[in-house]
C-alpha cells in the first residue's frame, strides 16, 4: 500500500518536540497513537510545572551563557551532575554539535567541565535523528543533578475515550518504548480508570504503586507522588501526563526522572502562563503563520498543495493524489468555522511556497458554507496572481451558488466532480513522475 505511509508521515511531522503518545487500552493490551500537538515546552519547563506540583524531580537549574551554567553547578553541590541541551526534540544524547561537541546530554563530577560543556553547545546547532539537517541553534541548557535509578517504571495519565475519562496507566517495565512492552508483555501493563469526581483514590494509588513494583515504605512514596501527578494533571488540563522512568534510587526515593506533558489546546483561556510558556523559535514560520489564522498547517515533500477542511479529509486528500503517482506538498485543515479571510491567508501560504506546482482544494461543506469557500477562493487568485494549476472540488452546503461564484469568475479554475477526479486532474496538471 502506498497510500498509508503518507497518512502516517503527515501526523509523525505535526510532533514537533517528541510529544507523548495516547494509550487507547482494552482488556488485553494498550494500542498508541501519536496526537496532533501543537504546545511544546522544553524539559525543563515541565520539571517545573512538577516541582509546583510537588512532585519529585531532580534538583535543577536553567543557564543561557557558559558563566551561568558553571554557577548552576557549583549551586547544585552534587555528587554527580548532568547537562543536557534544551530543544523541542528527541535522540539528544546521540546528537552532534556543530561546534564538534557529540552528545547533547553529559556526565561529569566536575563544575568546571559544566562550563566547558556549555561553551561548545549554547551558540551552537545540535543535530540529532528528529531535527533537521541544519540541527537547531541551542539558546538553553538544563543543569541538574546526576542521580542514580536503582529500579525503572513506566507511569501515565491520559485521557481515555474507552473509558469515558482519565485513565492512569502503568507498567514494572520502565525506561522502554511502551508500545513494546504492550506488544510483547500486555500483562504487563496495568490500567486504573479514574473516575473524574471522587479522583485517584488511595487504594487506587497503593494498588498502583504495587502492580509498579514499588515495596515497603517506596510503596506509600509511590502512591503518593501517583496523586500529585493527578494533581498537576488537572491544574493543567493536561490530556496526558507520561513519566518514564518513574525511578527508584539507592537511597530510597521514589523520583519523576523524564515526563512529557500534553495539553488541551481548548483550555488555552485559561492556561495562558502555561501556554505563553510555548517555545516557537523552533517552530516551522510557515506553520507558526498558518496557527495565526486558525489554520493547521504541515509542510510535506511534494508538489501539491492539499487544501481541505477536516483532518480525516486531508489525510484522505494526501493519500489519494500519493496513490496517483503525486505528492503532497503539505497537510492543511481548515477546520470548521471557516472565514473568507483564512481562505485567503491559506492560498497565500500555498502560493508563497516554491515547492508548490498545483493546488486542490477539497471541500465537504457540512457546517462550511461553500459559497465563502468560493468567495474566498476567487479573492485569493486575483489579488495573489495565482500561477500555478487550480483544481476544485467542493460538495454540500449551497454548493451551487458556490459553482455558479467559480464558473462566472472568468479564472482558470478546474473543476473536479468527485476527490479521485480531483486527484487525477491535480496529478495531471503537472504530469506524473
Amino acid at each position: 500500500m502506498m497510500a498509508a505511509p503518507m497518512a502516517s508521515r503527515a501526523v509523525l511531522r505535526g510532533l514537533r518536540g517528541a510529544s507523548g503518545r495516547h494509550l487507547f487500552l482494552d482488556k488485553s493490551k494498550a494500542v498508541c497513537l501519536d496526537p496532533r500537538r501543537w504546545l511544546n515546552l522544553q524539559e525543563y519547563q515541565s520539571k517545573k510545572l512538577m516541582q509546583e506540583s510537588g512532585v519529585a524531580v531532580q534538583r535543577f537549574f536553567v543557564a543561557d551563557s557558559s558563566s551561568g551554567a558553571l554557577e548552576a553547578a557549583k549551586k547544585l553541590n552534587a555528587k554527580e551532575i548532568v547537562l543536557k541541551a534544551q530543544i523541542l526534540a528527541g535522540g539528544r544524547g546521540k546528537g552532534v554539535f556543530d561546534s564538534g561537541l557529540r552528545g547533547g546530554v553529559h556526565l561529569t563530577k566536575d563544575p568546571l567541565v559544566v562550563g566547558e560543556l556549555a561553551n561548545k553547545m549554547l551558540g551552537f546547532h545540535l543535530t540529532t535523528k528528529q531535527t533537521p539537517k541544519e540541527g537547531v541553534k541551542v539558546k538553553m541548557v538544563m543543569v541538574a543533578e546526576a542521580l542514580d535509578i536503582s529500579r525503572e517504571t513506566y507511569f501515565a495519565i491520559l485521557m481515555d475515550r474507552a473509558c469515558n475519562g482519565p485513565v492512569m496507566v502503568g507498567s514494572p517495565q520502565g525506561g522502554m518504548d511502551i508500545e513494546e512492552v504492550a506488544a510483547r508483555t500486555p500483562e504487563l501493563i496495568f490500567k486504573e480508570v479514574i473516575d473524574i469526581y471522587e479522583g485517584v483514590r488511595d487504594d487506587q494509588a497503593l494498588r498502583m504503586a504495587a502492580n509498579l513494583g514499588f515495596k515497603g515504605p517506596l510503596e506509600r512514596q509511590a502512591a503518593d507522588q501517583i496523586k500529585r501527578l493527578y494533581d498537576l494533571f488537572l491544574k493543567v488540563d493536561a490530556t496526558q501526563v507520561e513519566v518514564n522512568p518513574l525511578g527508584e534510587t539507592p537511597e530510597g526515593r521514589v523520583v519523576c526522572f523524564d515526563a512529557k506533558i500534553n495539553f488541551d489546546d481548548n483550555a488555552e483561556f485559561r492556561q495562558k502562563d502555561v501556554f505563553a510558556m510555548d517555545d516557537m523559535t523552533e517552530s516551522d514560520p510557515i506553520e507558526t503563520e498558518a496557527a495565526r489564522y486558525d489554520l493547521k498547517y504541515i509542510g510535506l515533500d511534494g508538489n501539491i498543495a492539499c487544501f481541505v477542511n477536516g483532518a480525516g479529509l486531508a489525510m484522505a486528500t494526501c493519500d489519494i493524489i500519493y496513490l496517483h503517482g503525486g505528492k503532497p506538498a503539505n497537510f492543511l485543515d481548515l477546520g470548521g468555522g471557516v472565514k473568507e479571510s483564512q481562505v485567503y491567508q491559506a492560498f497565500k501560504l500555498l502560493s508563497a511556497d516554491p515547492k508548490v506546482e498545483a493546488i486542490l482544494v477539497n471541500i465537504f461543506g457540512g457546517i462550511v458554507n461553500c459559497a465563502i469557500i468560493a468567495n474566498g477562493i476567487t479573492k485569493a487568485c486575483r489579488e495573489l496572481g495565482l500561477k500555478v494549476p487550480l483544481v476544485v472540488r467542493l460538495e454540500g452546503t449551497n454548493v451551487q451558488e458556490a459553482r455558479r461564484i467559480l464558473s462566472e469568475s472568468g479564472l482558470p479554475i478546474v473543476s473536479a466532480s468527485d476527490l479521485d477526479d480531483a486527484a487525477k486532474k491535480a496529478v495531471g496538471s503537472i504530469g506524473k513522475k
